[in-house]
């Protein structure tokens, strides 16, 4: 039998807070930032290198988690990622220069290249199609609380104790939550199994590796290269804006900073919630997830206004909308591979959009630095901010049929 709806959402929700803790783990350093750059004696490009370690790292990793979430499943991925990371995060608070920065966020990237992709393949055998845009969101909001806990929990935590505590306390956490994924995926089992739920695509009987030639993959991961720089600007300096163009103190950006994270959660539920009323409406999901990004780009150009904000308040609200419509696009594009590819190659799907975001960081946040240490602040944000219209011009060209899902009783 089937697990019932409020269970299956039940094992999601616990599976999410993976994310929860894989984002916490990340964005502790952006939140952290001002402190550790004090200690350390670098710059705004010297901390765009460190997230270009983080990013070379996540992206050359992804495609190989991607094999092996499909190979291996995902218990037994995440069991090994979750591991590695946490191990990576304990390492951040013990480092003892600039260099040994460097060799943690490296080995953190490697670890956390799996996560996105796990929940995604998770999504995929325990939601409906209709529903996985849904689950993407309810993951985002795992990101999101992250990314609010790296600010709101870890700059008093750092401020009381300095700023290795949090890091150390966040990996001991991601080793806490081994045992709770056992205990629940154990007694929830999944609604379908990886080896039925079938494609146009999958019935081919491709290797793993040869769907990275798939033209509909290539664009996804051409729109999602052009769509994630508003998603990582946001994600890795939004503390750093806010401290060095509104001139806010690094204790006074904690009321500010968790903000947009928290905000851009509706912005996912959003997103999830246009393609599932399009969907229904159309019974064509790739369809209506490119609606909705197309959406989400045209109201994304209101960031164009964030240079003119007169204050922290104001910067806050229009970063915080940026945010919001970065993810209503977002949570549509990492749906749109378990659309095409189904279960069973849907980790190798996700690996490639990870590959292109951490692929697209590693380049870009070097260049915010530098700009930022020149105060060109806004030619950051026309950077990030008009790809968002190309990304959704891709999405046009994809062709790919859905899977119909294969339930334990069929």
């Amino acid at each position: 039998m089937p697990t019932s709806i409020s269970l299956r959402w039940i094992a999601v929700s616990v599976f999410v807070l993976s994310t929860t803790l894989n984002y916490l783990d990340r964005n502790l350093l952006s939140a952290l930032s001002p402190l550790i750059m004090a200690e350390f004696h670098f710059e705004l490009t010297g901390y765009g290198w460190l997230v270009s370690a983080f990013s070379v790292t996540y992206a050359i990793s992804a495609l190989g988690a991607g094999w092996a979430l499909d190979r291996f499943g995902v218990n037994r991925s995440i069991y090994v990622a979750m591991t590695w990371w946490s191990t990576a995060a304990v390492g951040t608070g013990l480092v003892r220069g600039f260099s040994g920065l460097g060799v943690c966020r490296s080995a953190l990237g490697i670890g956390e290249s799996a996560g996105i992709s796990a929940v995604g393949k998770l999504n995929a055998v325990y939601l409906k199609p209709e529903e996985r845009a849904l689950g993407a969101a309810l993951n985002q909001i795992g990101i999101s609380v992250g990314m609010s806990l790296a600010v709101y929990w870890g700059v008093p935590v750092a401020a009381a104790h300095g700023w290795r505590w949090p890091f150390m306390i966040a990996g001991l956490c991601g080793f806490a939550w081994l045992p709770l994924w056992w205990f629940v995926s154990r007694r929830l089992p999944a609604q379908f199994r990886e080896s039925e739920l079938t494609s146009p695509l999958e019935r081919r009987n491709k290797p793993s590796f040869a769907i990275l030639r798939e033209r509909n993959l290539l664009l996804l991961v051409l729109a999602n290269l052009l769509w994630m720089g508003s998603y990582s600007l946001w994600s890795n300096w939004t503390t750093l804006y806010l401290t060095h163009v509104q001139n806010i103190s690094l204790r006074e950006s904690r009321y500010y900073a968790w903000i947009p994270p928290f905000v851009s959660n509706i912005g996912g539920f959003f997103g999830g919630w246009l393609s599932l009323r399009w969907t229904k409406t159309s019974a064509d999901p790739i369809g209506a997830r490119r609606r909705a990004v197309w959406v989400s780009a045209l109201c994304s150009l209101i960031t164009l206004f964030l240079p003119f904000a007169a204050d922290a308040r104001w910067a806050t609200a229009l970063i915080s909308a940026s945010f919001f419509f970065a993810l209503a696009g977002s949570v549509n594009i990492y749906a749109l591979p378990i659309d095409i590819y189904g279960a069973k190659r849907s980790g190798m799907a996700l690996a490639a959009l990870t590959f292109s975001y951490g692929l697209l960081t590693t380049a870009i946040s070097p260049i915010i630095g530098y700009l930022s240490d020149h105060k060109l602040y806004t030619q950051v944000i026309w950077l990030v901010t008009l790809p968002l219209i190309l990304s959704a011009v891709v999405l046009q060209g994809l062709t790919a049929t859905p899977e119909r899902a294969t339930t334990l009783e069929d």
